[in-house]
């Protein structure tokens, strides 16, 4: 149920200014970095119009604009989108062609290097032809671990046939923002770019008489300056919520993300007129460089702020293409288990309908899993299930569901002013309400929960081969301490600080491979990632599996020793 103060502050949202900035932007190409910094100036100007106090960061980062790309097939040249930040080809790559129907990737460890480990025979892609010197083929978007997986058997590379007559713009990186020396190694060796469907056909059958083709990428890369909007303000208490979302874009990018940057403007007025109902502060940042940057500008934030974030960023909301037409359902919100019920509560209460949620992926500016921070959004509404297979649409991750996702026809009809304004109430209740809760509502138990059945089904996976009952252990005592201390009814303020201490040592646990202050590669990450490689032991040869127990070794002592953190956390308070 909604109080008072957050009736009040959803009957306030307006779409004037919000749809203004849509419109702007439907008319302004985000996707070269100049483009994108007229953008970043054209908000800053219409925050200060509205007398909003604006911080302006001036970013220098590491991009990679996708410039142009084609395949030529037997005469014909044949449209392409090249990957952004995947190794280029710009005098052109010819190779024989191969399909993949079922794309399989090799185990973790697995390079052409490491084949005399696995010993003779071994075959890291059962199913998967040999690509070797190759051009691969195979149905999908064009994503940084296909490329990776491909290259790792041997492939020349990659061509995602998109699903339908469009050609989607993707990442070719696995870098996440702008590289450190440690991540230059992991560039994307090998050059990649998505067809549309049509041509995918017709090079699918030329790769069945064994024909080849000629790749060609050309990709802009190198240093430039972004701007980075920020609105600060202030509670009277310590902490602060931070609403995200990014503004450069592929081409105009209507539904991604010009409505979730005209969302985080009016969201930003109705929170700055009620700032004195604030408990906790509230951060809101539009950030550039996340498609051509992989998330570069929020994670450049994350670095120039980290030990404030640490400390004092109590959780995270992203924002990424809500107010699309026709989307009225709310059915795969990104949640985290910890704030799976404050979510499914906040949809509720500021649109009626019922929420369903998954795990978040690698992607849309979650760049504060490292850093332990409680995140949830990216996606909100989206056009209802029955409606997308009718219209006959296959699915794509932003946009609400339309298919113009990543295409230049990422136009003004994509949005509508109606749908916007419910989900910028969403967005202003959710913070809101996440800023001025006596106790944070977040559950870390949920999460212990969740932890335990991943847990659960890793240990029987590897079965004899590795023991994870010291993890479950840890878990369970750290689920009874966690019980124990919220059935006591700990004051508001203890138990704000006990499931935040307990959440920055448990949500990295769930997300992340690397350490607290490094962000992980853009690559998929498993539920309880250290451990993850328990549920893939039967694809290791004997000779091997002892390199993957090695792994979850280590693994398990790093889990241990963040589980037994978290448990004194409790005892502290």
């Amino acid at each position: 149920m909604t109080t008072p103060d957050e009736a009040a502050l959803m009957a306030s949202a307006r779409i004037e200014d919000a749809w203004s900035l849509v419109q702007r932007f439907s008319t302004m190409r985000r996707q070269d970095p100049a483009e994108a910094a007229a953008a970043g100036e054209e908000i800053i100007r219409r925050l200060q119009a509205l007398g909003l106090p604006v911080t302006v960061h001036r970013p220098r980062l590491y991009l990679a604009v996708p410039k142009a790309a084609h395949v030529e097939l037997e005469g014909l040249r044949l449209a392409a989108r090249p990957a952004q930040l995947a190794q280029t080809a710009p005098q052109g790559l010819t190779a024989p062609l191969v399909f993949v129907e079922n794309p399989i990737g090799p185990p973790m460890g697995w390079t052409p290097n490491s084949a005399p480990l696995f010993g003779p025979g071994y075959d890291p892609a059962p199913g998967v032809p040999d690509v070797t010197g190759k051009l691969v083929l195979f149905r999908g978007m064009i994503l940084a671990e296909r490329i990776l997986q491909f290259a790792a058997l041997g492939a020349a590379g990659v061509i995602a046939i998109n699903p339908g007559p469009d050609m989607h713009w993707g990442s070719g990186s696995a870098i996440w923002g702008t590289p450190d020396l440690d991540d230059l190694p992991g560039r994307t060796p090998i050059p990649g770019c998505s067809v549309s469907a049509p041509d995918g056909a017709r090079l699918i059958e030329a790769a069945a008489r064994g024909a080849a083709a000629t790749l060609t990428t050309v990709v802009e890369e190198g240093w430039f300056d972004q701007v980075l909007p920020e609105i600060r303000i202030e509670g009277t208490e310590p902490g602060f919520v931070l609403l995200h979302g990014h503004y450069d874009s592929w081409d105009v990018g209507v539904g991604d993300n010009a409505t979730g940057d005209a969302c985080l403007l009016e969201v930003a007025r109705t929170l700055h007129a009620r700032r004195a109902k604030l408990r906790r502060g509230v951060r809101i940042c539009w950030w550039p460089g996340h498609s051509t940057g992989k998330f570069a500008g929020s994670t450049w934030y994350a670095d120039q702020h980290a030990l404030d974030l640490a400390k004092h960023c109590v959780a995270h909301l992203n924002c990424d293409s809500p107010g699309c037409r026709d989307a009225t359902d709310y059915p795969t919100i990104p949640w985290m288990a910890e704030n799976r019920a404050f979510v499914t509560e906040a949809v509720r209460d500021a649109t009626g309908k019922v929420a369903g949620g998954k795990r978040p992926t690698q992607s849309s500016d979650f760049s504060f899993n490292n850093l332990g921070i409680s995140g949830c959004f990216s996606a909100s509404s989206r056009i209802p299930k029955a409606e997308v297979e009718r219209r006959g649409w296959y699915f794509v991750m932003g946009n609400g569901g339309n298919t113009a996702w990543h295409t230049d026809r990422d136009q003004i009809e994509v949005a509508d002013p109606d749908v916007l304004l419910t989900d910028i109430r969403l967005y202003a209740l959710a913070v809101f309400r996440m800023a001025t809760l006596p106790a944070l509502p977040l559950d870390p138990g949920a999460l212990v929960a969740d932890l335990q059945s991943h847990l659960a089904r890793y240990a029987a996976a590897a079965a004899d081969r590795f023991d994870l009952q010291p993890v479950a252990r840890a878990l369970e005592a750290l689920a009874a301490s966690l019980a124990a201390f919220e059935a006591a009814g700990p004051a508001p303020a203890a138990a704000s600080a006990a499931r935040l201490a307990v959440l920055r040592q448990l949500v990295p646990l769930d997300y992340t491979r690397g350490t607290r202050w490094r962000r992980d590669f853009g690559l998929p990450a498993p539920p309880f990632t250290h451990l993850a490689v328990a549920a893939e032991l039967d694809r290791y040869p004997p000779c091997a599996l002892g390199f993957a127990t090695t792994q979850l070794q280590r693994g398990m002592n790093h889990v241990l020793a963040a589980l037994d953190a978290a448990t004194q956390a409790v005892a502290a308070q």
